[in-house]
């Protein structure tokens, strides 16, 4: 049996053990939503890589040092400008204020220069933040303080909030992937990072003997920052990647200790640990999980005892260049009129914003299996103050799913 072959066997063999088709109705749901269906083996096969996975295997600060070798703009730690010695997270003023109502609105401005699918991009990344935090990245109207993106030559951002109109760069010929422009919307929330933190040499080696003099003050460790009591992160989307400013082929300038085989640098976007660090430095009360990998699981709190009262929890399942398929294996949710008390949704993507797949749906029904039109799939918990249940338990897979384009006669 030849490659191909086994490829669509195998894909088969998976297809039929996951019981398709997908849905098409809920029991206790608001709404439905219509699904592709996948119906034989001829419909799964190889597909390229969507583009925002186009760099897999590259970290995130590789490809914008990359690009900004050609910048004019000075920049410290390859892509942020300096304005003044400080620790990011120990500066005054730096922070970006949080309204009454808890949320942080960070006004902004977008280079007419982009053309749509260059705002369209900027704004899924900016809304993840706002799912996964208290985080808002809101038009700018007349207020004094916002940011400025645009696209200059390189990816780059100040540290913090600045006063004014603080330019950040994402330049559209070579920054617009979500993870490049995440890292420099996190500059500008006051991040440093990850290997600047205090306690590095605790967790990573640096192979000064692999820096070139000129390239050392990149790494430097500010001995004052304070890291929120949260763990160092190796996946963190604020990490340099193992060979950044390497001036020796195949030679590391970071690694980490004591396991060198642990993974350091990020491709996709935001990690657990960067949303951990921004709802603590800004006091957000956000219940949110990012689950990276080609298969998980998840559960409401406290399954299979009752879950908790006046609860908003989001998970984000996020894969490489493959589809999700969600499982419920178990499924007991209040049951109220129009699902309007305790409720799980399913989107199509990274935000609330994304087209539903599973309309608020509630009761003692498993619904029957979801995919996702993507590597992105949000599932969103509520409940209200009232009567309580078990609540859920689901898993996910991936697996690449695409309808082979049809050949013209």
């Amino acid at each position: 049996m030849d490659l191909k072959m086994l490829l669509v066997f195998t894909a088969f063999l998976l297809h039929a053990a996951l019981g398709f088709p997908i849905q098409e109705s809920y029991g206790n749901s608001t709404a439905t939503t219509e699904a592709t269906e996948i119906t034989t083996q001829e419909d799964i096969y190889e597909s390229p890589l969507p583009t925002e996975t186009e760099f897999e295997d590259e970290v995130i600060f590789n490809r914008i040092l990359k690009v900004n070798k050609d910048s004019s703009q000075y920049l410290q730690e390859g892509d942020i400008v300096p304005r003044r010695t400080r620790s990011a997270i120990n500066c005054r003023n730096c922070k970006w204020p949080q309204s009454s109502d808890g949320i942080v609105r960070i006004p902004y401005v977008l280079d007419p220069a982009y053309e749509e699918s260059h705002v369209k991009g900027i704004h899924e990344a900016m809304a993840e933040f706002e799912t996964l935090t208290c985080i808002n990245f809101v038009k700018r109207e007349t207020e004094h303080d916002y940011l400025n993106i645009k696209s200059a030559d390189g990816c780059w951002s100040h540290h913090g909030k600045v006063g004014g109109g603080q330019s950040l760069s994402v330049m559209k010929g070579g920054c617009m992937w979500k993870g490049v422009i995440q890292h420099e919307l996190d500059h500008a929330l006051g991040f440093l990072h990850e290997h600047s933190r205090s306690d590095r040499d605790e967790h990573v080696k640096i192979m000064w003997e692999y820096i070139s003099p000129g390239d050392r003050s990149d790494f430097r460790k500010f001995e004052n920052s304070n890291n929120l009591g949260l763990p160092y992160d190796y996946s963190s989307v604020m990490h340099y990647g193992p060979y950044t400013f390497t001036n020796t082929t195949g030679k590391a300038t970071i690694v980490p200790i004591p396991d060198r085989s642990v993974h350091i640098g990020q491709r996709l976007g935001l990690s657990n640990l960067d949303v951990a660090k921004i709802n603590k430095l800004y006091n957000c009360s956000r219940c949110s999980t990012i689950i990276d990998g080609i298969s998980g699981s998840l559960r409401s709190a406290n399954y299979p005892r009752n879950y908790s009262d006046n609860t908003n929890c989001v998970w984000l399942l996020r894969t490489r260049s493959r589809k999700i398929i969600l499982h419920f294996q178990a499924f007991e949710l209040q049951t109220t009129r129009g699902c309007q008390g305790d409720y799980v949704k399913v989107y199509d993507g990274a935000t609330k914003s994304s087209a539903v797949l599973m309309d608020k749906t509630c009761g003692s029904k498993i619904p029957n299996n979801i995919v996702s039109s993507s590597n992105l799939m949000l599932v969103e918990f509520v409940t209200d103050g009232a009567v309580t249940a078990s609540g859920f338990q689901a898993s996910f897979t991936s697996v690449r799913i695409q309808r082979r384009p049809s050949i013209a006669n």
